[in-house]
């Protein structure tokens, strides 16, 4: 029951979140590269990568149309990578969802974070923002977890605000 955390108070409905079941989430993102901002060149070479990568695709398509399709063996390959990557990747899960679904009500404007040590106090447009980490290396939060609350900005994404025990909404 440690694991499981509420998000209560100035809401419509309370939330039980399980960041045990994340793992299966499509929502869930990559926490190692989430908080890398792109640089001017990293914008311009991802554009020369992308058009060529279109110049690559219509001459597949060309090929396709005129000698048939072939269904190279790589369905096995991409399971596998996606197995992997589950099983070391370290993830976050949007706050966002949640919170949502919880539907804060018009006069609330904050969200209390309590920790096992303290409470914190977030506006809730920053919460809107924030992201939860929930795995490391593969491997659950479970000394300081069961999960991690990350700045939607990155601002303390070396120091993130762990021991979470429970979400209130005022």
């Amino acid at each position: 029951m440690r694991d499981i955390i509420l998000i209560t108070g100035n809401v419509k409905f309370t939330i039980t979140l399980d960041p045990g079941v994340w793992i299966f989430d499509d929502r869930k993102i990559d926490l190692n590269t989430y908080f890398l901002k792109p640089s001017h060149e990293q914008l311009q070479n991802e554009q020369q990568e992308e058009e060529e990568e279109i110049k690559k695709l219509s001459a597949f398509w060309d090929r396709e149309i005129q000698e048939g399709a072939v269904f190279p063996p790589t369905l096995k390959t991409e399971k596998r990578y996606l197995k992997e990557k589950i099983i070391t990747g370290t993830f976050a899960m949007p706050l966002a969802p949640f919170l949502q679904n919880a539907e804060p009500l018009p006069d609330a404007k904050e969200l209390t974070i309590v920790t096992e040590h303290n409470e914190v106090t977030v506006s809730l447009e920053q919460a809107y923002k924030a992201i939860l980490g929930f795995s490391k290396d593969g491997k659950p939060l479970r000394e300081d977890g069961p999960v991690h609350f990350y700045f939607g900005d990155g601002s303390n994404r070396k120091t993130p605000i762990t021991h979470i025990r429970r979400f209130i909404v005022r």
